[in-house]
């Protein structure tokens, strides 16, 4: 977990140590059920473990936050973020079961306590969280609308209470129609490596 470290030197040995079971069970599971790119396997901690953490560049969830991952697949950014914020519950969902059942090994794997994982679709939900994440699942728009009615409004945290969405490419069409509601982050002001220079963190806040 060198990588991890580089940019996060303040994680402590037990999170070094769930970052370490949940790829070694990711793995093994991955063999069995291909939850996550194959390809992608051999660079896991750069391009899933780094990738979701990006999410804790961008701000620090205080503990008590409620967030849901919708489209979770292998479990990202979910149970990464996890790790990294103990004292937050984290709801995990994806519509495919064998996904899901993953989730809930690589989270016993690592001794994640703060984790609920349900097979549901994101607009069956009817609970209301702080927080919505999500890597590359659908359009924005589209993300918007399934998600919008999940997320409690507030302003207590900072950022305010809204969907975090990890995206890729060009996104200005995709984006036109939020304007100035919508706050874009480059990656690559946080990380050097080169796969980050076409990756983005979209931010809306929801009112």
């Amino acid at each position: 977990m060198d990588l991890l470290r580089k940019y996060f030197p303040d994680i402590t040995p037990t999170q070094s140590g769930q970052f370490a079971e949940l790829a070694n069970a990711l793995h093994h599971w991955n063999e069995k059920i291909n939850v996550v790119s194959r390809k992608d396997m051999d660079h896991l901690e750069e391009r899933h473990m780094l990738h979701s953490l990006s999410i804790a560049k961008f701000t620090s969830f205080p503990p008590g936050t409620r967030i849901i991952d919708v489209g979770t697949g292998g479990g990202f950014p979910g149970l990464p973020l996890a790790v990294m914020f103990p004292g937050c519950h984290f709801t995990l969902v994806d519509s495919v079961a064998k996904k899901i059942h993953v989730v809930n090994e690589l989270a016993a794997a690592a001794g994640l306590e703060n984790v609920t994982a349900c097979q549901e679709r994101a607009e069956h939900i009817k609970d209301q969280f702080d927080f919505v994440v999500s890597r590359a699942v659908t359009a924005f728009p589209q993300l918007y609308r399934w998600t919008r009615q999940l997320v409690t409004p507030g302003t207590g945290n900072n950022p305010p209470n809204g969907i975090i969405s990890l995206k890729g490419g060009d996104l200005a069409g995709e984006l036109a129609g939020f304007g100035k509601r919508i706050t874009i982050t480059a990656l690559h002001t946080w990380f050097s490596e080169e796969w980050f220079e076409t990756k983005k963190l979209v931010y809306l806040e929801i009112k």
